[in-house]
């Protein structure tokens, strides 16, 4: 009888707690917390913390509370393909990321083979939702522009601005680095210019005088850099030491407080690109007036890994359903209202209608050029 009563008890018991379970909608945010570009992570997480936070204040999804699953992959793409396994694991149907391109790509190979929602707030290597669209991989998404459009945007206004100067493109090696100084090159190109030397350089490293030695060889007199803050940082510092000055221009990946951490007065005048500044949306208003309150800046990718929370919970409301497959078709079915404004996606999974600002680091903060 005790040991009757004790499984009956077990049983309630595991019907209560796959009932609790039931009432949540794990989401997954995938991002770097560790390594040289957390700082990216901390803005995901910031980012999807407040949407998640929104989305419950607001009744959930159709009643149901969304809960934060937090993954770091370290920008590495080992590290990224484990995380998808063990998502795959736990049985989570959405996740608001990768961050690098690096790790998007292979995570979302395990993501497609088990259906599960991928839409990244950042990577922009147009490999990503390009190999999802020829294996008709339908639950790997992107709200945030490709490379390739950022070099249609930039690579002339390059070509025009710096038409008489040295230009030199360099890369990080990385799937973003590498992809987004390929297109800044052929957009570049395009607008009649050709670079002085396109090369790379290994990231990690804290002695760049070699490159920098180079760049002064060449009489380099503009920079395009695909990569992250640290090297770009670091090269700027190094740079300064020599008393060799050049402009230095990026991609997204540089707006962060850290950059100016890192390259000191040597960053003034660093131009970058980034999508036009959602904080300034009155859209994104509310969002960025709760996200300050925490002691957190809502810069760079922030509003991004919000908005992805906000689009997954209207996928579904939409869908009448959790089933990842059918959460996509409905995204691609019509815009959806974000925190970075009204947003809509082509069949690729990929954002419609990218726009971008050209950015100015000046005195340790940055603003649209004017």
């Amino acid at each position: 009888m005790r040991y009757g009563f004790s499984l009956g008890i077990a049983a309630t018991l595991c019907l209560a707690a796959a009932g609790a379970k039931a009432e949540e909608i794990t989401i997954a945010v995938a991002g770097p917390f560790s390594g040289p570009v957390a700082t990216v992570g901390e803005q995901f997480k910031h980012g999807a913390q407040a949407g998640v936070a929104a989305v419950n204040a607001a009744g959930g999804i159709n009643g149901k509370m969304i809960k934060l699953d937090v993954e770091d992959d370290v920008c590495d793409p080992k590290q990224a393909v484990a995380v998808a396994n063990r998502l795959v694991s736990l049985g989570v149907k959405f996740v608001d990321g990768h961050a690098c391109s690096g790790s998007s790509i292979p995570a979302s190979e395990v993501y497609a083979e088990n259906k599960i929602l991928m839409i990244t707030p950042s990577s922009s290597n147009p490999v990503l939702t390009e190999q999802a669209f020829a294996h008709k991989w339908t639950t790997i998404m992107r709200l945030y522009g490709r490379d390739d459009a950022q070099g249609q945007f930039i690579g002339p206004w390059i070509a025009e601005k710096f038409k008489d100067k040295k230009i030199v493109i360099l890369h990080d090696k990385s799937a973003y680095g590498q992809g987004l100084a390929t297109a800044v090159k052929a957009g570049l190109n395009a607008g009649g210019v050709k670079e002085a030397l396109f090369d790379s350089i290994n990231p990690g490293e804290k002695d760049y005088s070699a490159v920098v030695s180079k760049l002064k060889a060449l009489g380099a007199q503009f920079v395009y850099f695909g990569g992250y803050h640290p090297e770009a940082g670091l090269i700027l510092r190094q740079s300064a030491d020599q008393g060799f000055k050049f402009t230095m221009m990026m991609g997204d990946a540089i707006a962060t407080p850290e950059f100016w951490q890192i390259s000191g007065p040597a960053g003034e005048g660093t131009l970058f690109t980034f999508p036009s500044d959602p904080q300034a949306r009155p859209t994104a208003a509310k969002a960025v007036e709760e996200i300050k309150k925490t002691g957190f800046q809502p810069e760079g990718f922030t509003l991004f890994a919000y908005a992805v929370i906000q689009a997954m919970a209207e996928g579904i409301k939409r869908a009448g359903s959790e089933d990842p497959v059918k959460v996509a078709a409905a995204l691609r079915s019509g815009p959806v209202d974000t925190v970075v404004g009204s947003v809509s996606f082509d069949e690729k999974g990929d954002l419609k209608g990218a726009t971008y600002d050209v950015n100015v680091w000046h005195d340790g903060k940055y603003a649209k050029l004017q």
